[in-house]
């Protein structure tokens, strides 16, 4: 009867438009709580407070609901059709993480999670709950327990079928369902995605210390992003997929057919010079649908003035001067930086104001200032 139970569910979550189903138990490995505490012992998290802050239920699923028994994870690939490594060179251009160009994959699973919970519910007489990424709960852990993939060295699940391309979602229940065969570590001697990290960020394999990661500091970091990290960035704006696009697995991945997810992953990207000229409400606007619009446009405009800095393209320089006279004093510290990539030492001095109220804008122009 489970086995006709899990049949059904899985023909359900494909209707759906989930790609993949596996079943597990509500309790991760004494190994991921011990991975856990030293990634926060160490203070890896950075900014990220709240990963300290519910890491006794991070650790234990039962510790968010007590009625948890089983966790069924689900996968919706979002396989680009191009490499996102290739994009890198159009550094004229933004560059935003694969994920982060369609839909909010938020919404779009949470919204699909909650008809199968319903069917599930109604079918069953279980209590459920869903996830998606936003509770403490260690989504890739319990995917990597139910067989879909293995947290590679990069500390992101991979899957033999998808490669590193995967939403997860999932549904806790209080019934039981028989669990399936977790998935093996399959990366080898491979290394190519600590490698590639052009910042080096994972100080081990299957370590990430966040506080060097281009995703985390274009997207959850939100000061001043420190100098040895800007020109690394390239023209990243929104995350990374350095790790994630040079896995070997993703030659076994298929480009995903999913329209909400992936309707905007093949648009051109957008040149700098066009997103230098949105204002608050226009970058509202235009992100509204998207993960993009978590940064709001402070951090989103840090990011695409150091882009900007990156770009070799003289032809940006007016429309990042107006950024000196920003009110928020991160923008006119990259504004400085940024010009100061193009510039003169006499054409900055020029620009410079007579008295500047905050030390991080100082700093940015003492040092455009005595960079000879």
């Amino acid at each position: 009867q489970q086995d006709r139970l899990k049949h059904w569910l899985s023909e359900v979550a494909l209707g759906e438009g989930f790609d993949v189903m596996a079943v597990t138990p509500a309790s991760v490995p004494a190994e991921t709580s011990h991975r856990l505490h030293e990634f926060i012992s160490r203070d890896f998290q950075g900014q990220m407070s709240w990963m300290a802050e519910t890491a006794s239920r991070r650790q234990h699923p039962n510790a968010m609901w007590p009625d948890a028994r089983t966790a069924i994870m689900m996968g919706c690939n979002y396989g680009p059709s191009f490499n996102p490594l290739d994009q890198l060179a159009q550094t004229e251009n933004a560059n935003i993480s694969v994920y982060a160009r369609g839909r909010d994959y938020h919404d779009v699973l949470k919204g699909r999670l909650k008809q199968i919970a319903s069917r599930l519910a109604a079918r069953t007489g279980w209590q459920v709950k869903v996830f998606v990424d936003t509770a403490p709960l260690m989504e890739k852990p319990l995917a990597a327990q139910a067989g879909i993939g293995w947290q590679g060295k990069h500390t992101n699940l991979v899957s033999r079928d998808y490669g590193s391309w995967l939403f997860l979602g999932s549904i806790l229940t209080d019934g039981v369902l028989g669990p399936d065969t977790p998935s093996r570590d399959h990366c080898g001697r491979c290394t190519a995605c600590l490698d590639i990290c052009p910042t080096d960020a994972f100080p081990a394999p299957y370590q990430l210390d966040a506080r060097r990661c281009i995703s985390y500091l274009t997207i959850e970091y939100s000061g001043h992003i420190p100098l040895e990290f800007r020109r690394a960035m390239g023209n990243r704006i929104f995350g990374c997929d350095d790790c994630l696009a040079v896995c070997p697995w993703n030659k076994f991945a298929s480009d995903s057919q999913d329209i909400k997810l992936g309707q905007s992953q093949n648009d051109p990207l957008t040149p700098l010079s066009e997103l230098l000229r949105l204002d608050d409400d226009r970058f509202r606007k235009r992100y509204t649908t998207t993960p993009v619009r978590r940064v709001g446009y402070i951090r989103f405009m840090r990011n695409v003035l150091i882009a900007s800095g990156n770009a070799g393209c003289s032809e940006l320089v007016p429309v990042i001067k107006p950024y000196l006279e920003h009110e928020d004093p991160r923008l006119r510290a990259m504004a400085v930086w940024a010009l100061s990539c193009y510039l003169s030492d006499a054409e900055l001095a020029g620009l410079r104001p007579d008295d500047e109220a905050d030390a991080d804008v100082i700093s940015e122009w003492k040092r455009a200032c005595d960079r000879g």
